[in-house]
Order: structure tokens, then C-alpha cells, then sequence
């Protein structure tokens, strides 16, 4: 310029960098003050990882079939994310009401914001995968929070009026406790603890137990044309036994549409080894290494190679969209906004 003086130029994408770098530390302070669990010292021994494996399991399963206290008892059981608790490890009610929904909510934030290069991430750095972890985990919580709330205050266990601010924060308080307590337990079996994913685990053992129950369930309920076990191999054998018309019972006990049937397990055990024989099916690519004077190689890839995340973080987006959506629609039906998102009636018990 005229005057002498010199002007810095500085490159577009080191100020990218240095802007979405500063957003990952903003996380530093937590590395320290959250809840964590060590990594083990050496290799854990296979009686060790099934130990700890089935101690979680156990702390979920439990979880998963304590009430919460303080809910009202007497409000509309019409629950419309019944078939998304499947794959979000959910149980209406209960301790586990959240499910990993905070966990893959906060994931596919994080994965989100790394992928737009919002947030740089080096996975090679071992700072930023400190913080990237620490990142997530607050994220986790947070979303814990926030979702327990949000559950109380939209109305989903009964008026705030009937609760009461004491039973409202002490459900808050239940919620919260054990949706933290899931994350710790991911966490321990992530670390090399236990077998695999803690989100794989409570999700197969949610299923499980949904598909024993419903196979084996020795309750009983009154139907219009008797009374019938709710299991449907028990229902199998006692309509058999017990009515007079035997092709009838057979069909009562297979396309039966009130409780599970015969047809319906027969379908999940079909699908179950399906999935089993198309795991071990491989896609075998051919590539050449560059460092090798273009050697030749094959790399096998699984057909399943992203296994369950596709389905689970789509049914975590879309329970998460029924939510907000309820939230809007009980606030503002009048609304447009929550009119396009979804009209909402209280149905009956």
C-alpha cells in the first residue's frame, strides 16, 4: 500500500481449522470432571469379558422392568413409539423408559458435525479422540436430561397438576440416573471390558426377552371366545387340548390378531437365521497397493457390513421427530408447523 504497511493474508481453511478446533476444546475442562472408565491394563481374559457382560446385562434387564415412581397410574397406556422401543432398547414405564435414544441422538449429532468438518477430528491424534469422546459423552448426558425432562413437562406420564413438581423432578431424577448409568455401562464394554457394543447388547437383550415372552408368557386373558394364554406355544397346546373343534383351535392358535401367535414366531425365527446365513456372506474386492509396484490383493467385505446402525439411527431420528412433534401438537395444536408434523389424539385405554 501507499503508507508502507504490509497486509497478512491467511489461508481460508487454516481459519476454518483453528475455529472448529477451538469448538472440540471447548470440551477440555470435562475431560476431568465427568465420569469415566478406565481402560484395563492388560488384555482382559474371555471368563472375565463374559463376567462383565453379564453383569450389565443384568443391571439392564433390571432396569428394564422397575416402574418409575411417582408416575400416574392412570392415564391412557395408548403408546405410540411401541414399535420403535424394540430397537431403541425402551420399556414404557419403567427405569429405562429413555433407552439408548440419548446415546445414538448425541452420536449422530457429533458424527454430523465431523462429517461437515464443523468439528476437525483426526482420529490418529490421541487428543482429539479425548476430547471427541469427552464431547460425546456430555453430549449423552445432556440429551439425558433434556429428554427426561421434556418426557415429564409434555404431559407423557399425566397432567403436571396431577404429578405434582415433587413426583415431576424426583421422575426427572429417575430417568436421568439411569440413562447415565447405560452410558457408563456402553462405555465399560467399549473399553474392551466385555463382548462388543453395549448398544448391540441391550438392544439383542431387549429382543430377546420380547420374543420369549411372547412365546412363553404363562399369564392368561379373557377373550370373546374363552380364556387364552398370552404365550403363543402355550396358547398352541392349551387350544388344542381344550376345544372341541380341533381345526379351529389350529387356526385360532396361528393367525390368531389379539395376542401373538404361532405364525408370528415361526416369521421372527425365519428371519433370525436368515440374518445368520446372510452374515457370513462377503464381497470380495480386488485392489492393487500402490507401495508394492501394483500388487495385487483381494479385500472381503461383509454384506452386512453396517449391520443394525442403519436401522437404529433411523428409528432414533423418527422417534425423535414423533416427539417434538407430540410436544408442538399438545402445546399449539392450532398450529401449521405442528399441524404438518403430525395431528395427535389421546385415545382410549
Amino acid at each position: 500500500s501507499a503508507s508502507g504497511s504490509r497486509t497478512l493474508l491467511v489461508p481460508v481453511t487454516a481459519t476454518r481449522r483453528k475455529n472448529t478446533m477451538k469448538l472440540l476444546h471447548m470440551f477440555r475442562p470435562l475431560v476431568g470432571v465427568l465420569p469415566t472408565v478406565a481402560p484395563p491394563k492388560g488384555k482382559v481374559p474371555f471368563p472375565e469379558k463374559i463376567q462383565y457382560s453379564f453383569l450389565c446385562l443384568l443391571l439392564y434387564c433390571v432396569c428394564s422392568n422397575m416402574p418409575l415412581y411417582g408416575i400416574e397410574r392412570a392415564i391412557p397406556q395408548n403408546d405410540p413409539f411401541y414399535w420403535m422401543r424394540i430397537i431403541l432398547a425402551s420399556n414404557r414405564g419403567t427405569l429405562m423408559e429413555l433407552g439408548i435414544t440419548p446415546i445414538i441422538s448425541a452420536g449422530m449429532v457429533l458424527q454430523l458435525l465431523a462429517g461437515s468438518r464443523t468439528i476437525q477430528f483426526n482420529q490418529s491424534n490421541k487428543e482429539d479422540r479425548v476430547l471427541f469422546a469427552t464431547a460425546l459423552k456430555a453430549s449423552g448426558i445432556a440429551f439425558t436430561f433434556f429428554t427426561a425432562a421434556a418426557y415429564v413437562f409434555s404431559g407423557m406420564y399425566g397432567p403436571l397438576s396431577t404429578l405434582g413438581m415433587g413426583n415431576a423432578i424426583l421422575i426427572i431424577v429417575q430417568l436421568s440416573f439411569a440413562g447415565i448409568m447405560l452410558i457408563m455401562l456402553d462405555e465399560l464394554l467399549q473399553k474392551g471390558y466385555g463382548m462388543g457394543s453395549g448398544i448391540n447388547l441391550f438392544i439383542a437383550a431387549h429382543i430377546c426377552e420380547n420374543v420369549l415372552w411372547s412365546a412363553f408368557s404363562p399369564t392368561t386373558v379373557t377373550t370373546a371366545g374363552g380364556t387364552e394364554f398370552e404365550g403363543a406355544v402355550w396358547s398352541f397346546f392349551h387350544l388344542l387340548f381344550t376345544r372341541k373343534n380341533k381345526i379351529t383351535a389350529l387356526r385360532l392358535a396361528l393367525y390368531r390378531s389379539n395376542l401373538p401367535n404361532v405364525t408370528n414366531l415361526m416369521a421372527t425365527l425365519l428371519i433370525f437365521l436368515l440374518c445368520i446365513y446372510f452374515q457370513g456372506w462377503k464381497v470380495v474386492i480386488p485392489v492393487k497397493y500402490q507401495r508394492y509396484r501394483g500388487q495385487e490383493g483381494k479385500y472381503p467385505i461383509k454384506f452386512f457390513y453396517t449391520g443394525n446402525m442403519p436401522v437404529v439411527l433411523l428409528t432414533a431420528l423418527i422417534s425423535n421427530i414423533y416427539f417434538a412433534s407430540q410436544i408442538f401438537y399438545s402445546n399449539e395444536p392450532s398450529n401449521i408447523f405442528a399441524k404438518i408434523l403430525g395431528v395427535w389424539e389421546r385415545g382410549e385405554n
